[in-house]
């Protein structure tokens, strides 16, 4: 698999991880009976920070691989020319 294919994994899974997080904050908060800004950042905070950490690192290896897929691609075709 080349740079950019894993590039496009970690991105994927950055994705997620953010999707589970606010998933989890809204599934923590589905037993209350009315909904606003302020109980939804308490069940936020709940969740703590592990998910919003590890979204963050996939998703600068994802940037990164990425770019570095782009930047091997026009330096072979530089090369080609």
């Amino acid at each position: 698999m080349n740079n950019k294919g894993i590039g496009a994994i970690f991105c994927l899974i950055a994705a997620i991880l953010i999707s589970v997080y606010y998933l989890t904050a809204a599934i923590f908060m589905s037993n209350v009976t009315s909904w606003n800004a302020g109980l939804f950042a308490a069940g936020l905070e709940y969740e703590g920070p592990l998910l919003l950490m590890a979204a963050t690192v996939a998703l600068v290896v994802g940037i990164l691989f990425l770019g570095y897929g782009v930047f091997q691609d026009i330096r072979e075709r530089m090369n080609h020319k």
